[in-house]
């Protein structure tokens, strides 16, 4: 039987370098980022490389449903990464209740700050932190016990000490010397926004050291990363430690 995981986060996280953590074992199949064309059907925002979304996936959301809960991958585990602000508000989750979740979650300030190198404008729902808080609750209740998060500065500083205990928790074997290098380059599986976002992680042949660096973001921008705090908070309260 296929081991189902469904990791949560947020943009401009650790999110694609997590994929290549687990893509690089050889009994896990992965899925970048199945909802983006329905997210971007659905909302008409202009994304970097929309229309060759809209192209390259499905845009059904039933489809997409058959496809993470029920079509064989044809490996033992099917890691899926999911950004969370593509799952509208009053969607029924209960088709992922099968599935082990993890949600990945990451200072909203660097957050923030992030996402300004990429897109001219960011704004509460393109973070998806608020988003996030809410379906970790959403599956909660769907699955009956609290999925498992994990931080991505936690990660950087010790990524053994944060993916052991997470695939302790999924039920998959640590494997230290596939899941924490990999080849450079980009990946069949990647996403066809990948020209757009994943320069630094094709480069990449693991997680990259942690580095404290000063965030400089204006009033508007500081605002909205306190706003975001105490959602970040929430999750961070009961994350993964090394």
């Amino acid at each position: 039987m296929t081991i189902r995981i469904a990791m949560w986060s947020g943009p401009r996280n650790i999110s694609t370098a997590m994929m290549r953590s687990w893509e690089n074992r050889s009994d896990c199949a992965t899925v970048d980022e199945p909802f983006y064309g329905c997210y971007l059907l659905e909302t008409g925002l202009e994304h970097p490389c929309r229309e060759e979304i809209l192209a390259a996936q499905s845009c059904s959301r039933e489809e997409v449903i058959t496809q993470l809960s029920q079509d064989d991958p044809g490996t033992n585990v099917f890691y899926q990464k999911h950004m969370t602000h593509h799952m509208p508000r009053g969607m029924d989750m209960n088709w992922c209740k099968d599935l082990l979740h993890c949600f990945l979650i990451r200072d909203p300030a660097q957050v923030i700050a992030s996402y300004l190198n990429k897109m001219p404008v960011v704004s509460e729902d393109a973070i998806g932190i608020v988003r996030q808080e809410e379906l970790f609750n959403e599956i909660t209740d769907i699955i009956g016990y609290q999925p498992a998060v994990i931080d991505s500065n936690d990660v950087l500083r010790s990524p053994a000490g944060v993916l052991e205990p997470l695939c302790e928790k999924l039920g998959v074997p640590w494997n230290a010397n596939t899941m924490l290098q990999w080849p450079p380059g980009r990946r069949d599986s990647d996403g066809v926004w990948a020209s757009h976002w994943y320069q630094s992680v094709e480069l990449s042949t693991g997680f990259a050291e942690y580095k404290q660096r000063d965030i400089n973001l204006s009033a508007d921008h500081a605002s909205l990363a306190q706003k975001m705090l105490p959602y970040y908070q929430r999750l961070a309260s009961l994350r993964v430690r090394p």
